[in-house]
């Protein structure tokens, strides 16, 4: 379990002397004090997915370094992050402890499709903002159904779209396997390519799923050769995506190999497969690439590695997760200095959804984060990108994807 607060200072000792009125005001609401706003998080710090815990940490990282840098209105960041273990029961019950208990302000960044969905409707009912998820999972862009929840990424029905499209003009006649996680995160990817193969999926498309519980996948692939596929979506987290390259290559299987972009660090995923046996995947992605040379220079990316060094030092430079946590972290920071002095739930839901042409220095170029009453989806952009054996190899145009 991972469970960090902030060390607060006392107003005085802060220079800060809230007036009377201010502090009542604090008081009453939820998660706030006159020193402090509480954010809860859940994070699989353990168990098959827990590649993704570096996500929290770097998230947990970009806390200490906004409480550092003078915190919001006199108040510091108290970042309450627990192991769900990427088991949605627990889930449920870290974050009715972290609602009910640590009665935080909001709920930022949980991470996980199953997770998220076991208490998407419990967050709602009780009204708390559910901000910038960890998941592309096109639901959590329906503002009507889950007003009280937004994503941050471009959601996975649109990826599959792109990688349909890609497949189509590169082997029109292809037999297509995929290999997917058994829930909501696996199925958006089988819509998607059902939304652009129409007709022709059935006569296309083999499936194979796994569960997240499942040791390996080592009989699915096996099938999904045997029926003949040429080319292979691997829509899996990152220990299943990296035995999924690895079992190919095992299986000197050469078809045209498309990966989710949730699972493309280098760190997490292609080093473990073997970097060599990855080779020509194609993939998309929204995010700057640690690895790659192109942003050595970059200002934003100077901005992320002056981060890492001083406040995340035992973070991988080359996880692509540590990227996203910042990245998050850093929409989630716009959000508050927009709330101003109101840090009630009611107008932290009104500045996550009034994101105007944000810039976020790990987003890639000519990506901008936007959000409305009406739009719950702040990424709706992305760009295909080729594994080269040592870093992703970005190729084509940014992408904009639908409104789904």
């Amino acid at each position: 379990m991972l469970r960090r607060r902030a060390l607060l200072t006392t107003a005085a000792a802060a220079g800060f002397v809230p007036a009377m009125p201010a502090i009542l005001r604090a008081q009453e609401t939820p998660g706030v004090t006159a020193t402090e706003i509480r954010l809860g998080n859940t994070m699989p710090y353990s168990g098959q997915t827990s590649a993704y815990g570096t996500i929290g940490r770097a998230i947990s990282a970009m806390w200490r370094m906004a409480n550092d840098a003078g915190g919001f209105a006199g108040r510091k960041v108290n970042f309450i992050s627990y192991d769900d273990g990427y088991s949605p029961p627990k889930t449920v019950e870290q974050v009715r402890r972290l609602i009910e208990e640590d009665k935080v302000a909001a709920l930022f960044a949980t991470l996980g499709t199953p997770t998220n969905s076991a208490i998407v409707r419990y967050v709602n009912q009780k009204k708390v903002p559910h901000l910038f998820l960890a998941t592309g999972a096109s639901k959590w862009g329906d503002y009507q159904e889950h007003p009280w929840t937004i994503g941050w990424q471009p959601n996975y029905i649109t990826e599959a779209q792109v990688y349909a499209k890609y497949t189509l003009k590169q082997k029109p006649d292809a037999k297509i396997g995929i290999l997917y996680q058994n829930d909501d995160f696996g199925k958006d990817y089988l819509r998607g390519m059902r939304d652009v193969l129409k007709d022709g999926y059935d006569k296309k498309v083999t499936t194979a799923s796994y569960e997240s519980t499942d040791a390996t996948i080592d009989s699915q692939m096996v099938a999904l050769q045997a029926a003949g596929c040429d080319v292979l979506l691997t829509v899996a987290s990152p220990k299943f995506a990296a035995q999924s390259i690895r079992k190919v290559a095992d299986m000197n299987w050469k078809p045209l190999h498309l990966l989710t972009n949730v699972s493309v660090s280098v760190g997490a995923v292609m080093i473990p497969a073997g970097p060599e046996n990855g080779i020509g995947i194609v993939s998309s992605n929204y995010l700057k690439d640690p690895t790659d040379a192109r942003w050595d220079n970059d200002a934003g990316m100077k901005e992320w590695r002056a981060f890492m060094a001083k406040y995340y030092p035992e973070g991988d430079v080359k996880d692509l997760g540590n990227i996203t946590g910042f990245g998050l972290t850093h929409t989630m920071i716009q959000t508050l200095k927009q709330c101003g002095s109101d840090f009630s739930r009611d107008n932290l839901m009104k500045q996550a959804t009034s994101l105007h042409d944000v810039e976020n220095p790990v987003l890639l170029p000519g990506i901008k984060i936007n959000t409305s009453r009406t739009n719950y989806r702040p990424i709706r952009q992305l760009q295909l990108m080729r594994w080269s054996g040592k870093s992703w190899d970005l190729f084509g145009d940014v992408i904009e994807g639908a409104s789904t």
